[in-house]
């Protein structure tokens, strides 16, 4: 059965860290392209970061020098590394394949205030 657990959020300052984990199971987590994805109240959910197999990775433009996201095939997970983050990064943060493929997790939230 497929399984994605995110974890790591909380609240924090303006100006902040946090660094996201996500624990894949069921699948063959290595041949997989990842990504990270984010929904705010009222939005629709996006795709903040991807990393390939090859550990390529791409961001949105709002996002990117602040965030950045690695893989450890090893033990099924991909993380998001979140710097300087800002109000506007206030989300549920979710993984899932580059194309969101997968039964999508419970998700980790996010709150940047101060």
């Amino acid at each position: 059965q497929v399984q994605l657990v995110e974890s790591g959020g909380g609240l924090v300052q303006p100006g902040g860290s946090l660094r996201l984990s996500c624990a894949a199971s069921g699948i063959a987590f290595s041949i997989l392209h990842m990504g990270w994805y984010r929904q705010a109240p009222g939005k629709q959910r996006e795709l903040v970061a991807t990393i390939s197999t090859g550990d390529r990775t791409t961001y949105v433009d709002s996002v990117k020098g602040r965030f950045t996201i690695s893989r450890d095939n090893a033990k099924n997970t991909v993380y998001l590394q979140m710097n300087s983050l800002k109000p506007e990064d206030t989300a549920a943060y979710y993984c899932n394949t580059r194309n969101g493929l997968l039964r999508w997790g419970q998700g980790t939230q996010v709150t940047v205030s101060s």
